[in-house]
């Protein structure tokens, strides 16, 4: 692991250009359950019941009292952790350029990231449906459900239901900066779910270092990544940030 770890530091001081994407695995330390895999919250919920655009407009009153309430407990009380942190360290530091998330609960921001595409939209924000106002989640009244607005229309998080389109702006961005960056770190995530999945593989074809951290293999590992940081995301940046500021 040592080996590894001063590996990736070498690789990050050199770097003049790098970007991460990231998965669930990166919140998690921040009490965020996932979506998918053991223990995630699709394990409990149907999606296409509760996280479908179309359930939501049929039933919006079922679709916040199972599911979005809930998240909006969670995303209130949620904060960065060390993974979050020294990503936002990195990029102070000149190296990071760009996070590419997958997650929806805005920890990237909130630990002081300035260029985030999410894929999925946030749940740090909701809009309303009517005139398209938008409020802080922690803002969002739930005296009433589902929560409205002034206007009295329905107040709906910023994230991406399924069968909402993912932004076309984030996924042209997300094109880009994979196939101009120089190193991706790539950080809690299974490497399954499209298009993200397909991030590392534009920046590897376009001569990009690629470096996993994960607790697990992926489908990237072995072919894709150049190696893999077989670890929680929190531990390993603790560990290569404490090394990368005794070089630069």
């Amino acid at each position: 692991m040592d080996k590894i770890i001063r590996q990736a530091v070498e690789d990050l001081a050199k770097s003049k250009k790098a970007i991460a994407l990231t998965g669930a695995g990166i919140s998690v330390e921040s009490n965020i359950p996932p979506f998918r895999g053991k223990g995630g919250i699709w394990e409990k919920f149907d999606p296409m019941e509760y996280a479908h655009i179309d359930a939501f407009l049929k039933d919006p009153v079922k679709v916040w009292n199972a599911l979005l309430k809930d998240m909006k407990e969670i995303i209130d009380n949620a904060r960065p952790n060390d993974g979050h942190l020294g990503l936002a360290r990195l990029e102070q530091m000149g190296i990071l350029k760009t996070v590419i998330t997958q997650n929806v609960d805005g920890l990237h921001q909130m630990a002081g990231n300035t260029d985030v595409i999410e894929f999925h939209g946030n749940f740090a924000w909701h809009y309303c449906m009517e005139c398209n106002n938008r409020i802080k989640t922690k803002d969002v009244d739930l005296s009433d459900i589902p929560p409205r607005c002034a206007c009295g229309g329905i107040y709906r998080p910023e994230c991406v239901f399924f069968g909402e389109m993912i932004p076309p702006l984030n996924l042209m961005r997300s094109r880009q900066v994979s196939s101009t960056c120089d190193l991706m770190l790539v950080i809690g995530t299974s490497a399954i779910v499209q298009p993200a999945a397909l991030m590392p593989i534009i920046a590897k074809q376009s001569g990009a270092k690629v470096i996993e951290i994960n607790p697990e293999q992926t489908p990237l590992t072995g072919s894709v990544s150049d190696y893999i940081i077989t670890s929680k995301a929190g531990e390993a940046i603790n560990r290569i940030m404490a090394e990368l500021q005794t070089l630069l």
